[in-house]
């Protein structure tokens, strides 16, 4: 990454509605110099989602500001600050298409969702709940290497 490309930026979660991205830049620009300050809101309905992102000139006015704001009061409500992370790589919600490209809510950094390659396991071949499959081995079920509820037998969830 070059360094022209480098941001300082904070997220801020907690905010009330009533925050403008005004209101956001006003309140932290005793931190330092303010770039940036957005408040995300709701695509459909255009009312704030709670958080925004606040980007300074420098890293040092970043960490004073997160050091400074976090757990404080903003327009009534108690903020959370903290590092924003970057926006590369991220994922995105919805069905994204068969079971190796990330099943729903796929493509995340951490390996994926129902039907990913990880999913919400600790690995297998085809991913889920437990540890692989869905919460098996390749040919487990939902509770184990040994079919649906663990309790002996070859598969059988019955055992």
């Amino acid at each position: 990454m070059a360094a022209a490309d480098v941001e300082f930026r904070c997220f801020v979660g907690g905010l009330a509605w009533s925050t403008t991205d005004q209101g956001l830049e006003q309140a932290f620009a005793t931190y330092g110099k303010v770039i940036d300050s957005k408040v995300v809101n709701d695509r459909d309905t255009g009312r704030s989602r709670g958080f925004g992102f606040v980007t300074f000139k420098d890293e040092q006015s970043m960490k004073d500001a997160i050091e400074g704001m976090n757990g404080q009061e903003l327009d009534g409500r108690n903020i959370t600050v903290n590092e924003a992370q970057s926006r590369s790589g991220g994922g995105g919600g919805g069905f994204r298409g068969p079971r190796r490209d990330g099943g729903y809510g796929g493509g995340r950094r951490e390996g994926g969702g129902y039907g990913s390659e990880r999913g919400y396991g600790n690995g297998g071949r085809s991913g889920g709940y437990g540890d692989g499959g869905y919460g098996g081995n390749s040919s487990g079920g939902y509770g184990g290497d040994r079919g649906y509820s663990r309790g002996g037998g070859e598969g059988n969830w019955r055992n």
